[in-house]
């Protein structure tokens, strides 16, 4: 399997390197040859508002699914310890719902998938809010998004039969998502 390492405006050291390369590569060996290859992509947030400035961003393609996982430490190595570990969570769920399935071990009872220590139980709807949307330009919902301090914001295209979100991206910049309606 092919593990690609990388980083944005940073320079990986050679020691940086091996050590993900060992961290990740782990995981290739859960899923059995299944990875195809792996991206795995180091920077470092300069975003003063996160305490934890190091991030380490695996995705990892297998045959016909692809596995993504994004984690921050105080130095890149617990980064990639945190990233590693939980991409591990992610191959061994995928196995044991997607491939142990298919080869006969998860066909006579349901799978129930190990689990994870941050959540005891499946997310749930906690809260239902109801929004009236007003029609406005996409600066006045820039302007909204910040008044509130939200990291998204559901508005009424001026103009149009459309519903946007405007979003908030990592990088400071913002998205937009479209919906017609009908």
């Amino acid at each position: 399997m092919d593990i690609v390492i990388k980083g944005r405006r940073l320079d990986v050291t050679l020691e940086l390197k091996a050590y993900a390369d060992e961290k990740v590569g782990k995981v290739a060996h859960i899923l059995n040859g299944l990875a195809i290859s792996t991206e795995v992509e180091l920077y470092h947030e300069r975003n003063r508002s996160i305490g934890e400035h190091e991030v380490a961003e695996v995705t990892l393609f297998t045959k016909g699914h692809v596995l993504r996982a994004r984690e921050t430490g105080s130095d890149m190595k617990s980064a990639i310890d945190k990233v590693a570990a939980k991409l591990e969570r992610q191959a061994r769920k995928f196995k044991e719902k997607v491939v142990d399935r298919h080869v006969g071990k998860g066909a006579a009872a349901p799978v129930v998938a190990a689990a994870e220590p941050e959540a005891e139980s499946e997310p749930a709807i906690v809260k239902v809010k109801k929004v009236d949307l007003k029609p406005m330009s996409r600066e006045e919902a820039i302007l909204q998004l910040e008044l509130l301090g939200h990291d998204f914001f559901l508005f009424a295209s001026e103009g149009a039969d459309e519903i946007d979100l405007l979003y908030r991206r990592r990088d400071g910049d913002y998205g937009l998502l479209r919906s017609r309606l009908g």
